[in-house]
């Protein structure tokens, strides 16, 4: 037996002692199993799988039901580093997205904060897969409770981020923007924008924007908060919007014309006056993505102004 095959065998039979642990009649036996638990899977990617080979996922899922905070927390932030490397394994583990929903659903009382941040974290590494998006979003229960984190007044700001990031890798799914709406996910999002001053709030809050920005719904929903107006400010140089955020801005605004057609495009064009020199701005030293989507608005607005400016003098001569 060479030395890392006796390296990996020493590993597995310690993960499954830990995880062997995880079923004791002794509170504080499972408690020190999970604290060595999240300590390996944080500092050893190879043990992962290994301690998921040893049946250690339901047990962590199970665990994140517990009223006993140190036991939720390093459940919590286990499944966090397991999915890293191990993302179908949690995907595929029945009551795996239950148990999150749980800590997600009680953010405001009995789940621990740093629980609920592993938790939607967890989410936010599942989501950069593109075929667990539409799994993920048809879960309306996540959905909700990560829409009442971002709503909460008492959300500290790592949930607020941590919950903005899951929400982002939600959205990026099309079918699952329309659920996003219905679920009352665009009042706070604006509402962090207009109201937080925190820059990585602004420009993750906006990301999200800009995706659910592009369905037929968000017309009316972005009516009812003022929304194009809120966006051309972010545009507006007075506002001093970093860059991120202008280009979030662009995006959004650009798929609310793109679904919203005329009746939209007119809507912007008419309020885009002030946005032009943040426009040109994305256009000439934003991201390619950035630049091409800025130009892409500003053909949009031109034509519209052209039309508008040849109407005036066709009646006027």
């Amino acid at each position: 037996m060479s030395f890392s095959d006796s390296s990996t065998e020493a590993k597995r039979r310690t993960a499954r002692t830990l995880v062997g642990k995880l079923s004791s009649v002794s509170e504080k036996t499972r408690v020190d199993a999970l604290c060595q638990l999240r300590l390996m899977t944080k500092q050893d990617p190879e043990i992962r799988p290994l301690i998921v080979d040893s049946g250690a996922i339901p047990y962590l899922a199970e665990t994140l039901y517990t009223s006993i905070p140190d036991s939720q927390e390093n459940a919590a932030a286990t499944l966090l580093n397991i999915s890293i490397s191990c993302k179908e394994d949690l995907v595929s583990t029945r009551g795996v997205l239950d148990a999150i929903s749980h800590v997600l659903s009680n953010h405001r009382s009995t789940s621990s904060s740093t629980a609920v941040q592993s938790s939607a974290a967890t989410l936010h590494s599942l989501l950069v897969v593109d075929e667990y998006r539409p799994i993920i979003g048809s879960k309306r229960d996540i959905v909700y409770s990560l829409v009442d984190i971002i709503k909460c007044l008492n959300s500290p700001s790592r949930s607020i981020k941590d919950a903005l990031k899951a929400l982002f890798g939600i959205s990026l799914y099309p079918l699952n923007r329309s659920t996003m709406i219905h679920l009352g996910a665009v009042a706070p999002l604006f509402t962090l924008v207009v109201k937080d001053g925190r820059i990585g709030i602004v420009e993750d809050s906006t990301a999200v924007i800009a995706q659910i920005a592009g369905c037929e719904e968000s017309e009316e929903a972005f009516r009812k908060v003022s929304g194009i107006c809120v966006l051309v400010d972010l545009l507006d140089s007075v506002t001093e919007s970093s860059m991120r955020t202008k280009e979030n801005a662009v995006s959004a605004l650009l798929n609310l014309v793109m679904c919203g057609g005329d009746k939209v495009a007119a809507d912007v064009r008419e309020k885009a006056e002030r946005a032009m020199d943040g426009l040109a701005d994305v256009a000439e030293n934003g991201s390619t993505k950035g630049k091409n989507k800025a130009v892409a608005l500003l053909k949009v607005l031109l034509d519209g102004f052209g039309s508008h400016e040849n109407g005036l003098s066709d009646q006027t001569s």
